[in-house]
């Protein structure tokens, strides 16, 4: 890290930590699991997101993954491979559902929310965090091959093998809204928020109009939509 981002990171950004955006969604789901019995991480993965570790905080923790390494994750009292969108749970296993930067690598979102669905208990709930498919990373994300994301990601220090192609099919407030409703979860709330720019701090000049930009759409909740996590909230009907 250059001289000059350390300064920006100090003048800008005083009070951010790294991955904040991660300790944002860790506290949405804090928030949820006093009431919540058992609890599934889809997209559990290898374990490289600390900061969503809630394992021996009261509900047993559950994970689905693709990815084998799933079952060796330290974060999970109970793992098994399989996909978003035919998850390995019988119906009505879960009082809470989450998953951290998992909808928009998802081919069929629509059933994947109805998989979500069936493994909610009546009253349970889904919380996501996703890109933001109007903001300008996910607009370079979809103008450059998948080997520019791993050189890009292998930058910021993770690994090759824990980047994955993008879709984006389900990454506005509108079409969250959208599948969830089809599928039996109405929306409670989808929240548009921007931080310090994450993704250009690796170029100096990059980063300034970063802060720019950070700071232009966060002047105005009607800019809202272009911020760059959305973070949203569903709830089966029912208890």
């Amino acid at each position: 890290m250059s001289r000059l981002t350390s300064w920006l990171d100090r003048t800008a950004y005083p009070a951010h930590a790294d991955s904040w955006d991660n300790l944002l969604f860790r506290q949405a789901v804090l928030e949820r699991l006093a009431v919540a019995r058992d609890v599934l991480d889809l997209g559990a993965g290898a374990g490289i997101v600390r900061e969503l570790d809630v394992r021996g905080m009261g509900p047993r923790v559950h994970g689905v993954d693709l990815d084998p390494r799933v079952l060796e994750n330290p974060f999970l009292d109970d793992a098994r491979v399989g996909s978003a969108e035919d998850i390995p749970y019988p119906d009505s296993s879960f009082d809470l559902v989450f998953c951290n930067n998992v909808l928009e690598h998802l081919p069929d979102p629509g059933r994947a929310f109805r998989e979500v669905a069936r493994v909610l208990r009546p009253g349970g709930v889904f919380l996501a965090k996703t890109p933001n498919r109007r903001h300008y990373v996910a607009l370079l994300a979809r103008l450059t091959p998948h080997r520019v994301h791993e050189v890009v990601n292998e930058w910021r220090g993770r690994d090759r093998e824990d980047t994955f192609p993008t879709l984006y099919r389900a990454n506005t407030p509108r079409a969250l809204g959208r599948w969830a409703t089809a599928s039996g979860l109405p929306v409670e709330r989808v929240r548009c928020v921007e931080g310090r720019p994450e993704y250009v701090r690796i170029l100096a000049p990059a980063y300034v109009l970063g802060i720019a930009y950070e700071r232009i759409v966060n002047a105005t909740e009607l800019l809202a939509p272009w911020r760059v996590i959305l973070i949203a909230s569903f709830r089966k009907p029912g208890a």
